[in-house]
């Protein structure tokens, strides 16, 4: 699989990644057997970018993501966690986490973004995936918290970066404007992007691209099925935008790129997958998958051709920006 440079940094990522939030049971179980499947499959394939973080299922995602990688060549793949939530006893445990992941909630996530949280977050993480070193490390959601992230936490990355401790750093968040603002104004080589540049949203062609271009830094595409919307050949009401049931204008507009894509010989989830990399700052997708059989899906879907000259009639139509 075809690997792309985040610039001035030794990491080279695959186009295709892997996202491993769902094998920490994101909304639903992932059976250890399906998340090892899903793992080895992807490792088979080509993908060689696995991304997850503690917040994942409270630490499970680390783990078995640590657990399928570590007898693996440690120079042939790329892994990236994240810092600002740290994992805590937690005192008043109800039985189930409330976050979105069905594990147990023996543990609570703490905000702390300051530089001894930054330390304490990557040993631990270390020792839950059992590797040598984290290659790429993002400030994990720090929306409410952008003065601590800005002046202690990039510089306490950017301090073991320029030690050789990590190979890239940057911010992971839903929005935009303040990843544009950490590529502008901190240390950051790399910003994951969630959902704000895909078949319908473009809003970061406004701030976090140019800004990227600007200075010659990368981004990371996820969310590229904006929740499920997406990933369908044929969109439907009852889709999910977003983590919520799709608004009705959106489900046309999915349905309007879905025709258009038909007429030039390729599926909606493929043009999904192709067009973060339209954009010259993006260097990798990287998708949630629970199964092998996801994994092959998404594999295929990244390796089906996808003609230029869609780009080209979704603009003319009005249909995505750029």
């Amino acid at each position: 699989m075809h690997r792309r440079k985040i610039p001035h940094t030794p990491v080279e990522l695959t186009e295709l990644g892997f996202g491993a939030a769902v094998i920490g049971n994101l909304y639903r179980v992932t059976e250890p057997q399906d998340a090892a499947a899903a793992l080895a499959t992807a490792w088979d394939a080509g993908i060689r970018y696995f991304d997850t973080a503690p917040h994942y299922g409270l630490g499970l995602s680390e783990r078995r993501l640590g657990a399928a990688l570590r007898d693996r060549p440690r120079d042939e793949y790329v892994i990236s966690s994240k810092v600002g939530r740290l994992l805590v006893p937690n005192e008043h445990p109800k039985g189930v986490d409330d976050q979105g992941f069905v594990v147990r909630d023996d543990l609570r996530r703490q905000w702390d973004f300051s530089r001894d949280g930054v330390l304490r977050s990557l040993e631990e993480t270390l020792e839950r995936t059992g590797l040598d070193r984290i290659d790429v490390v993002y400030l994990h959601d720090p929306d409410d918290h952008w003065r601590q992230a800005a002046e202690e936490a990039m510089p306490a990355l950017a301090e073991l970066r320029d030690q050789g401790v990590i190979g890239a750093i940057g911010a992971g968040m839903n929005q935009s404007a303040m990843l544009a603002r950490f590529l502008r104004e901190t240390a950051a080589d790399v910003v994951m992007l969630a959902g704000r540049y895909t078949l319908l949203d473009q809003s970061a062609l406004d701030d976090v691209l140019p800004a990227a271009q600007a200075h010659g830094k990368s981004v990371v595409a996820v969310g590229a099925f904006n929740s499920g919307l997406l990933s369908k050949d044929r969109p439907a009401e009852g889709m999910k935008y977003d983590y919520q049931n799709a608004p009705t204008d959106l489900v046309r507009r999915a349905q309007a790129i879905a025709e258009v894509c038909e007429r030039h010989g390729t599926t909606l989830p493929a043009a999904s997958i192709a067009f973060p990399f339209t954009h010259p700052a993006v260097v990798n997708v990287t998708l949630g998958m629970r199964t092998a059989e996801q994994v092959r899906r998404n594999v295929e879907l990244h390796a089906q051709p996808v003609p230029d000259g869609l780009w080209a009639e979704l603009r003319e139509q009005g249909l995505i920006r750029g």
